[in-house]
């Protein structure tokens, strides 16, 4: 750490599921930001509309939240609004490593509120997901074209495989300040700094309700599982917990010099 620099604080939230989970950020975002007192919070939206996919309504209530950016993953384009969302507002992000000419961008400089500049990168992987571009070359990629404006670089790849999480961030390992995964949901417990100077975590759980499969209510996943067939599945409502990582940076380095888990639980009435 360069001597007498306060370490850059970004908060990132985990995957918000739908109404329950925008209402766990709304009554539990306000603690952590007095606690913590972040120079930056990102937000994965990609599941704050009924679950799956973001709108209008879902992105207003992240950004009303405190959330600076949003990142999304493999449902950014499950509602209909994403496509305007995108193309409208550049603190929406959707995965870097679409086709080119798909709506929006993946990756954004952002002003702080200490005014350090931080970039921002969102990719998603190919590993039981979707066969998108690589995002291991396409990462590098725009993670050296990032760091000529600003060296805090943020990184949200939304991934299935814990191997390819981890392996994406040794890969970047001394570039991006910070890598941290989503998409399954669960906060793991690793998160660390590596020899380069990256933190990363493999994943950093989710923001919704706890007494449920994954965020969604546990009968309709149940059923799922028993009998094959298509179910309806909707966001649980109980046990509302807010799951979170805050990231420490030199802000002149880039190199990471803390990370830690936070998870908060809304009390039921």
């Amino acid at each position: 750490m360069t001597q007498n620099v306060r370490p850059f604080r970004i908060l990132f939230v985990g995957d918000v599921v739908g109404r329950p989970g925008r209402r766990a950020l709304r009554e539990l975002l306000p603690e952590i930001l007095d606690e913590e007192k972040p120079d930056f919070v990102i937000v994965n939206a990609e599941n704050s509309a009924g679950g799956f996919g973001l709108n209008r309504r879902s992105v207003q209530a992240l950004f009303d939240a405190g959330a600076d950016v949003l990142t999304n993953g493999n449902h950014t384009w499950d509602k209909p609004d994403a496509v305007e969302l995108t193309e409208e507002d550049p603190r929406i992000l959707r995965p870097e490593n679409y086709p080119p000419g798909t709506p929006g961008c993946g990756w954004g400089i952002f002003e702080s509120r200490s005014g350090t500049r931080v970039g921002v990168l969102n990719l998603l992987g190919r590993v039981f997901l979707s066969g998108l571009d690589d995002p291991f070359r396409i990462g590098r990629e725009r993670l050296e074209k990032m760091r000529q404006e600003t060296s805090v670089l943020f990184v949200d790849l939304h991934a299935e495989a814990t191997s390819e999480k981890a392996a994406f961030a040794w890969h970047v390992s001394g570039l991006a300040s910070a890598v941290v995964g989503t998409h399954t949901h669960v906060p793991t417990d690793d998160a660390r700094v590596l020899p380069g100077g990256t933190a990363f975590q493999t994943d950093a759980g989710m923001t919704g309700g706890y007494e449920g499969v994954i965020g969604m209510g546990h009968e309709a996943s149940v059923q799922r599982f028993l009998t094959g067939l298509p179910v309806r599945f909707e966001p649980a409502t109980r046990d509302l917990r807010l799951d979170s990582t805050v990231f420490e940076v030199d802000p002149q380095t880039g190199r990471a010099v803390g990370v830690r888990r936070i998870q908060k639980r809304l009390m039921e009435d």
